[in-house]
């Protein structure tokens, strides 16, 4: 590779480039690429770039993102990048279409990472008839299409036409910040108002319809214990709706919302538990780094999450609708110390595939640095 090639990095927001990829951003320049950043917000991230403000919203279907596109390949003709990799579904679609002339004229290659599709098994039939199509169209103008689960990977194969198809273990874990922690664990329940003596289930990821923690509060109900405590760490539309669910079924004294949190290591060494039942996920960084401090799972059972979630040796999965079936596995887990030793170590052992190295040497390569 020449020395001075220009590299853009494209998602809807910046929130979204300083949470995952900055490792990338990195590497990219340690490789003597000159970086541009463009998004639809500016927040700031430890990573010096050009910086350029484009218009997304955040759903691909608004008429007011042709203003979006048409800022891309203004940037894109104008800078005549050497490789573009693009992230999320609009920036996704938009960078791609918007990137076809200096595609063909300059040669640059485009890049997408489909940090899960919105179509899968088992997902409602209007996200196949909505985005399907639309990923199907543009990945003939897509040069190398990354994956980051299994069931995602063999269904670009059988269906995309980008040049290249790839699967990685996600966008890579830091797992020194997660496994070695050292925390005053009765110091810290104290802090969030857990009984030392009490089985922590621990939550981490926005309040939303997605993220289903629902599910878990009435699982708790239905077990009826005074000695399991349910922790969730994060911010969103549903906080409302989680405090009043929990104080209707009588259990908002063993349910605790603490919000955003800056401690996730140090909760995750909290915690006995980690309960994931999103009903749909990429991957599911969330769980990851549960696995990194030896919490077993239990979660969903959908498409992304069972890359590493297994039943009776990650822990448990479950329908994500089925709260009954989630009490059940969470009474098993609740009750066996030795289980969830055992759990912890597998998932231990398990989790370093998914490590934040073994992401970046395979990205080295598919990037052909």
């Amino acid at each position: 590779m020449a020395e001075g090639e220009k590299a853009a990095y494209v998602a809807t927001v910046m929130e979204h480039l300083r949470a995952f990829h900055v490792p990338y951003l990195n590497l990219l320049k340690e490789n003597g690429y000159a970086v541009s950043l463009l998004a639809g917000t500016d927040v700031p991230l430890p990573f010096e770039g050009r910086k350029v403000f484009v218009p997304f919203q955040r759903s691909p279907f608004k008429l007011s993102n042709i203003k979006a596109y048409f800022a891309l390949k203004k940037d894109f003709n104008e800078q005549k990048y050497d490789l573009i990799h693009c992230h999320t579904p609009t920036a996704g679609i938009l960078t791609r279409l918007a990137a076809c002339r200096t595609r063909k004229k300059n040669g640059t290659r485009v890049f997408y990472t489909a940090h899960g599709f919105h179509f899968f098994k088992g997902a409602p039939l209007i996200n196949w008839l909505l985005f399907f199509p639309v990923e199907w169209f543009c990945s003939f103008f897509t040069d190398v299409l990354i994956t980051i689960n299994h069931e995602d990977y063999h269904l670009a194969k059988k269906y995309m036409h980008a040049k290249e198809i790839h699967y990685i273990p996600g966008i890579g874990v830091d797992l020194k910040k997660f496994t070695d922690v050292t925390i005053d664990r009765a110091a810290k329940r104290r802090e969030i108002g857990v009984p030392e003596t009490d089985i922590m289930v621990l939550s981490t990821g926005e309040l939303n319809a997605n993220k289903n923690h629902e599910v878990i509060i009435k699982a708790l109900a239905q077990l009826k214990r005074n000695d399991i405590s349910y922790v969730i760490c994060g911010k969103g539309n549903k906080e409302a709706y989680l405090k009043e669910l929990a104080r209707s079924l009588q259990i908002d004294h063993k349910v605790h919302l603490l919000g955003h949190r800056s401690d996730i290591a140090e909760m995750n060494h909290c915690a006995d538990i980690f309960a994931f039942p999103s009903k749909r996920e990429g991957l599911g960084l969330a769980a990851i780094e549960a696995m990194c401090a030896g919490l077993p799972l239990l979660t969903s059972n959908i498409h992304g999450i069972i890359d590493y979630s297994q039943n009776n040796k990650s822990g448990f999965n479950c329908d994500s609708s089925d709260f009954t079936q989630f009490s059940q596995f969470l009474l098993q887990l609740a009750d066996s110390k030795i289980l969830r030793t055992q759990m912890g170590t597998y998932n231990k052992r398990k989790v370093k595939r998914f490590s934040l190295d073994t992401v970046l040497a395979a990205m080295k390569e598919i990037y052909k640095l």
